[in-house]
């Protein structure tokens, strides 16, 4: 599962694209580290069919664990934490609750996946320009945040009631930026959340190509964490069939009754993105447990209400975090 944001409410689901070429394995250089990892927990009376461990350890690079998770559920929950927390570099401390015992007593298996990205902007924000400013929240108020601006131009393009506008990342052989879709109206955004879900191709067909001189440029600095239990999403999407008994996941797990009654018991998703002058830090982790059973005037970019935004792979077209930002005075 792709990596959701918001910094007040759940937002729509996507698919993941993780198993594509362009997020396969990990890369580090000083200024861009994109990594993505797979865990699998199991417990030690069960063990996973050849087919399915060849398919985690070579398609996936996944770690395979053996638990006890009837007699140590804690413990089991401890790890998957301590994983997480790795895999994150300390964003995400805590996927699995205290309050998850009981659930994680009765499991079989327990699949992870971490992704983490940090990136430069290839223009970093000078922070002695950053100024304290309005954000219009969507009942009417406003609050005081950090505002950064430069005086460069930027790529920008204006459509019919909303702006788009693209923040590169330093590049190494991929390219990633930050877009932010912003609404001409304070209270526009559900609007273009609308439009956004009727058009398929609505990312690929709004991308500022051309930098431009902009006027008033104005980004707030925003950070947050957000996270929820995907079961009831996914569910009202249509995917339905391995929330139940005997939903076909038969080719995972060596069991007495032949993983016939497996079933997911529940996804759990939690992500977190801080955006300031220097770049973006952003990390998610998503847990699945499975149970037995002309002359024209220069266009103002002033992002002071709110605002929907990705970061995007430009060259393959993968999205690795959408959000929306409703009130950056939250963390």
């Amino acid at each position: 599962m792709a990596p959701i944001l918001s910094s007040h409410r759940p937002q729509s689901t996507f698919c993941s694209a993780s198993s594509r070429p362009i997020l396969d394995g990990g890369t580090e250089i000083s200024d861009l580290r994109l990594s993505i990892a797979n865990g699998v927990w199991i417990d030690k009376v069960f063990s996973l069919k050849p087919s399915f461990k060849a398919l985690l350890e070579n398609s996936y690079k996944a770690t395979c664990n053996q638990v006890d998770f009837a007699t140590k559920p804690s413990e089991v929950i401890d790890e998957v934490n301590t994983w997480a927390e790795v895999q994150t570099n300390g964003l995400i401390k805590q996927i699995l609750s205290r309050d998850s015992i009981d659930t994680i007593r009765s499991s079989t298996l327990v699949l992870a996946n971490a992704v983490y990205f940090k990136g430069a902007w290839s223009s970093k924000f000078d922070a002695n320009l950053t100024k304290d400013n309005n954000f219009h929240l969507l009942d009417g108020t406003s609050v005081k945040v950090p505002f950064m601006t430069n005086y460069e131009d930027q790529y920008l393009r204006s459509y019919d009631g909303f702006k788009v506008l693209r923040l590169p990342y330093i590049e190494d052989q991929r390219q990633f930026s930050m877009y932010i879709y912003l609404p001409n109206d304070k209270d526009g955004l559900a609007a273009l959340v609308e439009m956004i879900g009727s058009e398929p191709e609505f990312f690929d067909n709004h991308i500022p190509l051309y930098r431009i001189s902009v006027g008033a440029f104005q980004i707030p600095k925003f950070k947050f964490s957000f996270e929820f239990n995907a079961s009831e999403v996914l569910k009202d999407m249509g995917l339905t069939s391995p929330f139940n008994n005997g939903g076909g996941l038969t080719e995972m797990v060596d069991s007495p009754s032949n993983g016939g009654d497996l079933y997911v018991s529940s996804i759990l998703h939690k992500a977190c993105i801080e955006v300031d002058e220097e770049g973006t830090e952003a990390a998610a982790v998503s847990v699945g447990v499975i149970m037995c059973t002309s002359l024209r005037r220069n266009p103002d970019f002033v992002a002071d209400r709110p605002f929907l935004f990705t970061v995007r792979e430009d060259k393959s077209g993968v999205i690795l975090f959408m959000g929306q930002v409703l009130d950056p005075s939250k963390h």
